[in-house]
């Protein structure tokens, strides 16, 4: 029976991938099976062998690294059909783009799926049933996250280290390792229980499987250390200020009147609720005057005027002129309580589609725009300047730049707190603002930096440096979460130096052994 499935070229290029590539859904956030991913890499490494092997045999089909480039394909579709089948729930919002759906949900994983299509067929011809040929699988997955998150505006979303974080001990060799590399550590071993398939000795095999355990015993009593040390350092820090984060939990909507955008105004002062006496920032969320610029709501400063003291700072989202071109930006702004611009930040990671649109004079002519209403095509923010209001040093953060390691790498080496605000309506009733919110874990913990998160309609929490999540609202849920913040100035790694090195590494191991082999 076994035997005739393995024989069947259909089910093993075709099914079984998009099967086992989909399952994979269920390690990430909200679900947390982290273990599935013990049994997927195993399989996908196996059968790239098996693949192989038999491609010249059973499976006759020239040319031959066409049943490669299929079996990778399909894993990768059912991958991300799986993990980003969110991103249609975005296109539901607008009638015209309701036809572009079906489109959305096939075109989008395919073309991320060559990534994974493109690594089998490189790797696949030199892997064997062997220990180095299991690193040269891990790290070429890992080369090929790497390349997805930096090529086409990049896309780092549910990188396979995302399916731990749930696991906050093992998660704090991340502020010394980098996410790359623990990225890499992570595919291997997943990959490792595979060593039940290889020509080695059984002691071996077990001594293999003994040190997978040992390793991960050992990364979460390390992390318990780090966080307990963590924990008393905060109570004997004295430079903390005082923050409240709002979720309004408001309806995603564009072209709200006057009267509309002014009750939005007052429900956000509502669940504000200021104290005038106690020195507070305040974070509001992006989106929540959706398609408006500054100047735009700016008339109703006297509400911000009448309400909030000299005390209070408020950061939140809305779009900024450009005075230059005429174009606009997503921004965060910081105010004071006369509404007064302080500093302001403009995204530098767009959405492609969702906030500008490639090639933009040649598919506004076949009838395209983007997602979001309002003003055309945002301009990408090109300052990296962090934002400082008094003793805070802020890196801006709005919505999905969260997901990008590289913004941390590249911000203030005085960074003592991380701003992430976000729109996640566009997600619906879908997984997405689970796994959204996963990623903000990663990042306060590689940044050794407290990180706050304002999302309407997501999850919104106070995380600290730690990645222990200290307060936080539920997605759809309305209201503030309020504590006091100490600040720790960020001692970050750098990523890429030391995952490249390790992946010339892994090369040079499987070349050693190739040549004695």
């Amino acid at each position: 029976m076994v035997e005739k499935f393995l024989n069947n070229r259909l089910f093993i290029l075709y099914f079984f991938p998009f099967f086992i590539g989909s399952v994979s859904v269920l390690s990430f956030s909200p679900f947390n099976l982290t273990i599935v991913n013990f049994i997927i890499f195993p399989l996908f490494f196996y059968f790239i062998v098996y693949i192989n092997k038999k491609s010249k045999g059973i499976y006759r089909k020239k040319p031959y690294k066409k049943n490669l480039f299929l079996f990778g394909l399909f894993f990768g579709f059912g991958f991300y059909l799986s993990g980003i089948s969110w991103i249609s729930n975005s296109l539901t919002f607008d009638e015209n783009f309701k036809i572009l759906i079906p489109f959305a949900l096939v075109l989008v994983p395919l073309f991320l799926s060559l990534f994974t299509a493109i690594t089998v067929v490189l790797v696949g011809p030199y892997l064997k049933y062997n220990l180095a040929s299991l690193l040269l699988f891990s790290g070429s997955i890992a080369l090929s996250d790497y390349l997805r998150a930096k090529l086409f505006t990049g896309f780092p979303w549910n990188l396979w280290a995302y399916s731990t974080s749930w696991a906050n001990e093992i998660l704090q060799i991340l502020n010394l390792t980098g996410f790359y590399t623990y990225n890499l550590f992570v595919i291997t071993f997943f990959s490792l229980p595979a060593v039940i398939f290889l020509k080695i000795k059984k002691s071996t095999k077990f001594l293999i499987l003994s040190l997978i355990c040992f390793v991960i015993f050992f990364l979460y009593i390390y992390g318990n250390y780090v966080i307990n040390k963590n924990n008393k350092l905060l109570e004997q820090n004295n430079e903390k200020f005082f923050v409240k984060v709002i979720s309004p939990n408001f309806d995603l909507k564009y072209g709200l009147s006057n009267k509309e955008i002014e009750e939005r105004f007052k429900q956000l002062i509502k669940y504000s609720d200021p104290n005038k006496d106690q020195k507070t920032v305040f974070i509001w969320p992006e989106g929540v005057f959706s398609g408006y610029s500054f100047n735009e709501i700016s008339i109703f400063k006297e509400l911000i005027k009448k309400n909030f003291s000299n005390q209070h700072k408020i950061i939140f989202g809305a779009n900024k002129l450009d005075d230059e071109t005429g174009n606009f930006f997503n921004s965060m702004f910081v105010v004071n309580n006369h509404f007064e611009v302080i500093q302001s930040y403009n995204k530098r990671k767009l959405v492609p589609f969702g906030e500008f649109l490639p090639f933009e004079k040649k598919l506004n002519n076949l009838g395209f725009k983007k997602i979001t209403e309002g003003h055309g095509s945002f301009l990408k923010g090109k300052k990296k300047d962090n934002l400082i209001i008094n003793e805070l040093n802020i890196l801006p953060l709005i919505c999905y730049e969260v997901i990008f390691t590289s913004l941390i790498q590249e911000s203030n080496s005085k960074t003592n707190l991380i701003i992430n605000i976000s729109e996640d309506g566009w997600f619906g009733t879908t997984i997405g603002p689970e796994q959204h919110f996963a990623k903000s874990i990663f990042r306060a913990i590689e940044n050794n930096t407290f990180l706050i998160r304002s999302t309407n309609k997501g999850l919104s929490a106070i995380i600290d440096n730690k990645g222990n999540i200290i307060k936080q609202l539920n997605r759809n849920e309305a209201g503030n979460i309020e504590s006091e913040i100490s600040l720790i100035r960020s001692n970050k790694v750098k990523n890429d130096l030391i995952f490249l090195t390790l992946l010339i590494t892994y090369l040079l191991i499987f070349q050693i052994y190739k040549k004695n082999d």
